[in-house]
């Protein structure tokens, strides 16, 4: 199977989210926890931020010696050395690619850019990073403008370049002609940067992959700023299950790690965050519950163990006669017709008071109360 370069930026793009900031301790956890999930490539941080995230990366550096990790830089001598003193193996040097940010940013002529930019790259590759040049604000740059900053880069000696959808324009379509646009004035990596404004941060980053893209950036539980960034979760299943791309990521690994992202963050896992929610898994639908006690795949294509979780049938508004009878002998506690006939009003109605689905031993309350007899279980 032909692979996908993941290179997850949860601990520089994801704390950019408003009211994230990760202490020591958890930026080096989450850092080890991705590697241990298969995510190698890591870009870890600003040094631009000082002293106390200086140090924040090089603790991440010491306890990943093997990871491949990359610092975020603008265009500025100072910080590429202080990556290269951290211990970095990429450092992506940002460049305004649009007419609006090189306006407001640095109010500098693309020409005189450029010029620096070459010098820069030079510097990186002297103190023996490699180069990623980060094109910022690419989906509102024109193509002339892409085209100076690749051939530039090219001559240079850099490596890869970013291709930022930094303020999430893109549909996979603008997508698809963007970086096959890219395409044909770079032979290097490029990689794809989307943000989810519009929520299609995953499609964006599936389709530049597809148009030619080596590799991708995500975010655990799409981290960051504004609405986020594509997430890691999707992305990584996307190239699996869309596209037959191995990232190397042990998917089993992603609830934990999810869930110890969103503790440090201190922002709670949607109930129908798309693979890790509680409730992704969990259906509640008659028609549904009836032909899933028949095929676990009639109505769940992607299989919960591979995400190490287990499918759950629930009765609430929505659920029919077939769906209590299962559930119930799923308990092991077998129900006759006129037993389900009470029960199913019931259920319904404990879903509209109380806004969920009845947990098991409410289920047996229920029957309890209306049925006027303790409900036993089978082989209990």
């Amino acid at each position: 199977m032909a692979s996908v370069l993941i290179n997850d930026t949860t601990l520089r793009d994801g704390e950019q989210s408003p009211g994230v900031a990760f202490r020591a301790s958890e930026k080096v956890a989450i850092a080890e926890a991705l590697f241990a999930a298969g995510v190698t490539a890591l870009e870890v941080g600003t040094p631009a931020m000082g002293d106390e995230e200086r140090t924040r990366i090089q603790l991440v550096r010491r306890h990943l010696p093997t990871a491949t990790l990359m610092s975020w830089c603008r265009m500025n001598a100072g910080e590429i050395r202080q990556s290269a003193d951290l211990g970095m193996d990429w450092v992506d040097i940002s460049i305004p690619a649009s007419d609006k940010l090189r306006q407001y940013k640095l109010r500098e002529p693309l020409a005189v850019l450029l010029d620096r930019l070459e010098n820069f790259i030079g510097l990186a590759r002297t103190l023996g990073l490699a180069v990623c040049i980060g094109c910022e604000d690419a989906s509102r740059a024109d193509d002339d403008t892409l085209r100076q900053i690749a051939s530039v880069a090219q001559e240079a000696g850099a490596l890869r370049l970013r291709y930022a959808d930094t303020l999430g324009l893109l549909d996979p379509f603008a997508t698809d002609n963007a970086i096959r646009s890219l395409r044909r004035d770079w032979n290097g990596e490029i990689e794809m940067h989307a943000h989810n404004d519009l929520g299609l941060a995953t499609a964006n980053t599936l389709a530049a992959i597809r148009a030619g893209a080596t590799s991708v950036n995500t975010t655990v539980l799409g981290l960051g700023e504004r609405a986020g960034n594509a997430a890691l979760e999707t992305v990584a299943l996307g190239l699996d299950r869309c596209m037959g791309l191995d990232s190397g990521v042990d998917f089993s690994q992603l609830p934990a790690l999810c869930q110890q992202v969103a503790e440090a963050a201190q922002r709670p896992i949607d109930a129908q965050q798309p693979l890790v929610g509680e409730q992704v898994f969990t259906h509640e639908s008659g028609v549904h519950v009836a032909a899933l006690l028949q095929d676990r795949e009639s109505y769940q294509a992607i299989d919960p163990a591979l995400m190490g979780r287990e499918y759950r049938l629930v009765l609430g508004k929505h659920s029919g006669r077939q769906a209590v009878d299962g559930v119930f002998a799923r308990m092991g506690y077998p129900l006759n017709a006129l037993q389900i006939d009470i029960l199913l009003p019931a259920i319904r109605r404990f879903a509209e008071s109380w806004k969920r689905t009845p947990k098991d031993y409410e289920l047996i309350a229920i029957y309890d109360e209306l049925c006027g007899e303790p409900l036993r279980q089978v082989g209990g």
